[in-house]
């Protein structure tokens, strides 16, 4: 296995035996983002319900907190420690701090917003799969999964995250200036075991790769030899070039106008399973750096599984825009995305 095939710190720390009260919130859900790098609509299962926001919940939770509870998950805004900015740290598998959700440090209330939190972030037919997602990897959802608050929600600046294997994800209600997710965000899977067959069988993220694979069968002879990279970089290395940057692959300024069309089909799948909000501010920074022309396309030889070149590392990257994927030996998605590429995040 080679340096790009390997997953640090990948195997999780033995879930918790507690049990805790199932509920999940849903959340407004409205039109899919339509913008200047017409990105398609995703077509939503269900119109808008009547239930809180989680922003509105991340307040309720906050203010339920006991003291002792805020000592053990709650920092200021800019809190660091030895990882850095903390609420704008990324990984493929880490805790933002030992405390489990599915523990008695939390109340059955406590437990119910904080999983209402966490689903309404998703849209409503993407919850089974992100289920069956933290099942497949950690045990299931809230047995090794870790929550922080930075700041004060309900006064001004404030974020939600949480973190544990394969999941990185943010709650800030745009508290966080130029950022889409509210800072960098992780996804992957490992739907059955470390080392994933060819194809990825009931992987729920790989119908991603196969649409980024499409677009790379339209390309012609000269063009698919610029996309193709024989060496995927380091997979975390997710920080912001600026316009100045060097980018590995194909400038999508080169693509045929269908073939652009299809790119915006990829990014569509790629930001499908969020809520409206946040596939919106997607859009809204992929738009302020200049939109999908001022990206590059790369996929990678390296990490090939099955040498049928579908090929499973690959990674779409601008100024201030990387959605890295890797697909080997099971899936792992680097993503970080804002308007100014000034922005620093913390990674790996």
């Amino acid at each position: 296995m080679d340096m790009n095939d390997r997953c640090p710190d990948c195997h999780e720390v033995p879930p918790t035996s507690v049990t805790r009260r199932q509920f999940v919130g849903h959340v407004g859900v409205a039109a899919a983002a339509a913008s200047a790098v017409s990105v398609p609509a995703v077509a939503l299962a269900r119109p808008a319900d009547k239930q809180q926001k989680p922003e509105t919940l991340v307040v309720k939770l906050y203010r339920s907190l006991s003291p002792r509870q805020k000592a053990k998950i709650c920092h200021p805004w800019d809190y660091k420690d030895d990882r850095g900015l903390l609420r704008m740290h990324v990984n493929n598998n880490w805790h933002i701090n030992k405390v489990r959700i599915a523990s008695p440090f939390f109340t059955a209330d406590q437990q119910e917003m904080i999983e209402a939190i966490f689903f309404g972030l998703y849209q409503p037919q993407w919850r089974d799969r992100i289920r069956k997602q933290l099942k497949d990897d950690a045990g299931g959802y809230g047995r090794s999964q870790n929550i922080a608050i930075f700041g004060t929600p309900g006064t001004g600046k404030f974020e939600f995250v949480m973190t544990g294997r394969h999941l990185t994800v943010r709650c800030d209600g745009d508290s966080t200036e130029n950022v889409a997710f509210g800072g960098p965000i992780f996804y992957g899977h490992a739907a059955r075991g470390f080392n994933e067959k060819k194809n990825h069988p009931g992987n729920v993220f790989w119908y991603q790769a196969l649409k980024a694979n499409g677009l790379y069968k339209m390309l012609d002879g000269r063009h698919r030899r610029q996309a193709l990279v024989a060496e995927a970089p380091d997979e975390s290395s997710v920080l912001f070039r600026g316009a100045k940057g060097r980018f590995d692959g194909l400038p999508v300024s080169e693509l045929a106008k269908d073939q652009k069309a299809e790119l915006q089909r990829v990014l569509a799948a790629l930001i499908e399973p969020y809520r409206t909000t946040d596939r919106n501010e997607v859009v809204k920074c992929l738009k302020a750096q200049g939109g999908l022309d001022k990206c590059h396309l790369a996929f990678y030889q390296s990490g090939d599984i099955g040498d049928d070149r579908v090929w499973d590392i690959w990674r779409l990257e601008g100024p201030a825009f990387v959605w890295h994927f890797r697909g080997a030996p099971h899936v792992h998605v680097w993503v970080n995305v804002a308007s100014d590429p000034a922005v620093k995040i913390t990674a790996g």
